[in-house]
């Protein structure tokens, strides 16, 4: 059984649309603990999920939640915008609008009534990561000031944050998360583990700059599952290939990032994940997978 908070945390929806969803449609059924607080079961949790994906069809709210109180089962959870696409490009441009004008109350306003209405992975893929590449060139090309950029950047920080809040609680397998040395950008890191955590894996969170002596160390006493090592520049992983190679022979390590190469990862025998963060975690294979499930190494 669930708190509000908890389960707020793994749907990625604000606990103000889950109260509303429950008062206006009955989704939720929670029951009441000795101390009197609401708890919610994992029932509540698939029929919130089936709703999002029906939203995420294009069905309206009242719709959407008729067809998941009666157990309709969606056609499949869509990674795109589907029907909702010129909808999800407004919402997009005002989320846009207000990070790059310094309005906080706007900019989680807009991703609260995203996450109220498609799941948090099609959010993610398809609004956040794009908008932070495109906010990325126009920094490069003097088109958006330093200001707007790092306003921007925490703002979404934050809020991945709040979603991996617990996110190394569970009995699944461990995955330790980190950057190398002098590698700053760690938003599309933090994206890859909230989706990671939402598959089962618990996560342990270093981020950005990373000692790699540091990180092995950690790896030694706690033997992860996994630990991937995410970086934008190749230089990021050349400086550390023998510490990279010592790794490799206390943990699985994986290489994410537009830095990582295939050449890279054949040198030390890490895998590479490629594609972008979203798929990444959602198509990564078990601990105990064959080789083959990891495609190239």
């Amino acid at each position: 059984m669930l708190r509000i908070g908890e389960l707020s945390r793994r749907l990625g929806v604000s606990d103000h649309v889950l109260r509303a969803w429950e008062r206006r449609y009955g989704l939720l059924r929670p029951v009441r603990s000795a101390g009197g607080f609401r708890l919610y079961s994992e029932a509540d949790l698939d029929r919130v999920r089936r709703m999002q994906t029906h939203l995420a069809q294009g069905l309206s709210a009242a719709e959407a939640a008729r067809a998941a109180l009666d157990g309709d089962a969606p056609a499949g959870i869509g990674t795109g915008v589907g029907s909702g696409a010129a909808g999800l490009g407004e919402a997009a441009g005002a989320l846009a609008r207000a990070l790059e004008g310094f309005d906080e109350p706007g900019a989680q306003a807009v991703l609260d009534r995203l996450l109220s209405t498609l799941t948090l992975e099609t959010v993610l893929r398809d609004v956040v990561l794009p908008y932070l590449r495109d906010l990325g060139d126009r920094w490069e090309r003097g088109a958006a000031s330093v200001a707007q950029e790092h306003f921007a950047s925490n703002v979404l920080r934050g809020r991945l944050a709040s979603l991996g809040r617990g996110w190394g609680h569970g009995r699944g397998p461990r995955a330790v998360l980190a950057c190398p040395p002098d590698e700053l950008h760690d938003i599309a890191l933090l994206v890859f583990g909230v989706v990671l955590n939402r598959n089962g894996w618990r996560i342990g969170y270093l981020g950005a700059d990373t000692p790699l002596a540091d990180l092995i160390r950690l790896a030694g006493a706690t033997r992860p599952d996994l630990v991937v090592l995410a970086a934008t520049r190749p230089e990021r992983f050349a400086a550390v290939t023998t510490d990279l190679t010592r790794l490799v022979g206390i943990a699985p390590l994986a290489i994410a990032g537009t830095g990582a190469t295939p050449e890279l990862a054949e040198a030390v025998g890490a895998h590479l994940l490629s594609g972008d963060p979203v798929t990444a975690a959602e198509q990564l294979p078990l601990p105990d997978a064959p080789p083959s499930a990891w495609g190239r190494r």
